[in-house]
């Protein structure tokens, strides 16, 4: 039954991420790298990115004109999407990496993937955050971007990890005598609401770095 659940909610996923896709090449954002943010939400948030994107996101696009009356706490949602989104990239490139190298740490998997997704996400988080900073202000060299997009992601990819790592602990040790394997549906589906609950820490990390000027909202 699990299984089949998974099913429905990766395929709600994709379908989610294809129809955000379909749109952005349409009508592209303003912000290059918003191409790929919002597509990668899609299969993790699903339903609540295709409402957030066509509310919030559609406004940033180059080819359509529409007034951006838009709140802080939608602006922290898009700004914490594009943190998100980097993270989340970086963690399920992360996976089969440990999978297929059989990598083990203090003799469990799940440190393993816990060293190399922090890595991975932090070094595709930063990556994002550069191609966010780095094309409003080029003048200012392509190294003052990278500290500018290490000094804005770094918080919000910790707060982020903590979600996500705790739900994956709570997965391997609480859920099921034995955990599921990167091969099988139902632990894409945990990575899934990990993502989710990410974002939810991620949340209060970004409002801070936007309140204090750290981060610009988007």
């Amino acid at each position: 039954m699990l299984s089949v659940i998974s099913w429905i909610f990766l395929a709600i996923g994709l379908l989610s991420s294809l129809i955000i896709l379909m749109d952005v090449i349409k009508h592209p954002q303003m912000m290059k790298v918003m191409n790929v943010v919002w597509p990668i939400n899609g299969w993790f948030f699903g339903p609540i990115a295709l409402w957030t994107y066509f509310k919030w996101g559609r406004i940033k696009a180059q080819n359509l004109e529409k007034d951006d009356n838009r709140g802080q706490p939608a602006k922290v949602f898009v700004s914490t999407s594009h943190c998100a989104a980097g993270c989340s990239f970086g963690d399920a490139v992360g996976v089969p990496i440990v999978a297929l190298t059989g990598l083990m740490i203090a003799g469990t998997t799940l440190f393993a993937h816990y060293t190399v997704e922090f890595i991975l996400a932090y070094i595709f988080g930063i990556i994002f955050q550069f191609y966010a900073i780095y094309p409003m202000n080029k003048e200012a060299g392509a190294m003052n971007a990278i500290k500018e997009a290490i000094k804005a992601d770094s918080l919000s990819l910790i707060a982020f990890e903590i979600g996500m790592f705790g739900w994956m602990a709570i997965v391997h040790y609480l859920l099921f005598t034995e955990p599921p394997k990167p091969h099988e549906p139902t632990y894409w589906f945990m990575m899934q609401i990990a993502m989710i609950l990410g974002f939810l820490t991620s949340y209060p990390a970004n409002w801070f770095l936007v309140k204090v000027g750290i981060k610009e909202a988007m």
